[in-house]
């Protein structure tokens, strides 16, 4: 089992950057897909990156692609999330998971963080 703790989120202007940890423990850790997700009040929970277990393979939502970067350091047990050029509309509470494969889907991870706020101000 993988237990994951996010933070790092706050309030930040328009074009500005924030970076979020994910800390996670546990054995298989260093075997799983690590994704993050975010979701705005009133809204789903929408994809936001995935990366493999070792870091070979990343997917981003179309929204964030150029703008965020998803890596993760598995001597630390640390996953994180880069965003660059903050929009408003990237405003959600911002969710860290575990999972087996790194799938856009949320339906297939099986360990959630509790979730860090993200403000992006106009």
């Amino acid at each position: 089992q993988v237990h994951v703790v996010e933070s790092g989120g706050g309030s930040v202007q328009a074009g500005g950057s924030l970076s979020l940890s994910c800390a996670a423990s546990g054995r298989s850790f260093s075997s799983s897909a690590m994704g993050w997700f975010r979701q705005a009040p009133g809204k789903e929970r929408e994809f936001v990156a995935t990366i493999s277990w070792n870091g070979g393979t990343t997917y981003y939502a179309d929204s964030v692609k150029g703008r965020f970067t998803i890596s993760r350091n598995n001597a630390n047990n640390t996953v994180y999330l880069h965003m660059n050029s903050l929009k408003p509309e990237d405003t959600a509470v911002y969710y860290c998971a575990a999972g087996q494969f790194p799938k856009l889907d949320p339906q297939y991870y099986y360990s959630w963080g509790q979730g860090t706020p993200v403000t992006v101000s106009s």
